[in-house]
């Protein structure tokens, strides 16, 4: 008798144990219009969709508070799930906050958190319904389940890209990784030397960018102003190649990007270049920019490229699954989904 092999978490990777895990759940009931696999689980009401989405962040994995502050975490932790709703071409409504609390932490601490959490429910005019809170042995950890809402018409899924249409981003890329690495190198020198202070001048941009995203909402009420109706779109949480994948795997498409065309401050270039990293591989891996990810229709070039923030990135082509990088001499290379994995990587993200 053969044993039956067993397989590590790493082997599979965050998203194929996802697909793994629940690829054999069905949909039962007639109002759920989309599951696991987009931003959001999406509930059908008839002429509107209600958008759920689920994130969960754990100390040591998803952030430290070594050089977090409280306040901006618990604003950080409602955005990136707001993020998620916006990506959906929804309007966040409610959300849920839960947390696992140790010993270590006062009263007045969790109020600098709650703090951050009301400052981004206040922003963003959404209501904080509910929750739970529990004792924890391993760090603080924080669940956010964001409730949004839209017309079914309105509703944009990472499926809908079409052959031809225009691949476009949001902002620039690549700057919340960067603030990621200078906050972890200030880290080590200061665990090397305790009297050591941290030297964060002229790195305010990427700093902000990894502490403190933005959704980008002025983007999405631009689009309808102008009249632009995304095909598909997704928000660049794990790195705008691994996004690329994601569009491409639902919509049964391929994609072509242009590297040249790839939005990067000029801040998140000069922070690459002390740590000897290409600008380009922040962009395309990094992770946590939050911005968005979306495709048009070709017709609509003048009207996208009219809005500020914007960038016409390459296009969507018909062969399904294949994702190229184009260089400034017209070479192509294959895209690899090379962004940050909890089961691989110790890096807290």
């Amino acid at each position: 008798m053969t044993s039956k092999k067993i397989r590590t978490i790493e082997e599979l990777g965050e998203f194929g144990l996802i697909d793994h895990l629940t690829g054999g759940f069905t949909l039962r009931q007639e109002s759920t219009s989309t599951g696991v696999g987009d931003d959001a689980a999406v509930i059908d009401h008839g002429a509107y969709c209600q958008v759920i989405t689920t994130d969960l962040l754990l100390e040591g994995i998803h952030f430290d508070l070594v050089y977090t502050p409280l306040k901006h975490l618990g604003y950080k932790a409602v955005v990136v799930n707001l993020s998620d709703v916006y990506a959906m071409n929804a309007a966040p409504r409610q959300l849920t906050f839960s947390m696992g609390i140790s010993g270590k932490f006062s009263v007045e601490a969790l109020e600098e958190l709650y703090g951050g959490v009301k400052l981004a429910c206040d922003r963003f005019n959404v209501d904080m319904v509910g929750g739970d809170t529990s004792a924890s042995v391993t760090g603080l950890m924080i669940s956010v389940t964001a409730i949004g809402t839209a017309l079914k018409d309105e509703l944009t899924l990472r499926s809908g890209a079409k052959n031809h249409n225009l691949v476009c981003v949001t902002g620039d890329l690549g700057a919340a990784y960067m603030g990621l690495k200078v906050l972890e190198r200030e880290k080590q020198l200061h665990a090397g030397d305790p009297g050591f202070q941290p030297a964060l001048v002229g790195y305010d941009y990427v700093l902000e960018r990894f502490l403190k995203p933005e959704p980008r909402v002025d983007v999405l009420l631009a689009m309808k102003e102008a009249g632009i109706k995304p095909d598909a779109m997704i928000d660049i949480s794990d790195g705008l190649s691994s996004e690329l994948l994601h569009i491409c795997k639902s919509s049964g498409c391929g994609v072509q990007v242009y590297g040249e065309r790839i939005p990067v401050a000029e801040e998140t270039a000069r922070v690459a270049g002390e740590f000897q990293l290409e600008p380009l591989v922040a962009a395309l891996h990094g992770g946590e920019d939050y911005e968005l990810l979306f495709t048009v229709p070709l017709s609509d070039f003048d009207k996208v490229s009219a809005i500020p923030g914007v960038s016409v990135i390459g296009n969507i082509t018909d062969q399904k699954g294949k994702a190229l990088l184009v260089g400034n001499d017209g070479s192509a290379i294959p895209l690899q989904a090379q962004g940050w994995n909890a089961y691989t990587q110790g890096e807290s993200k």
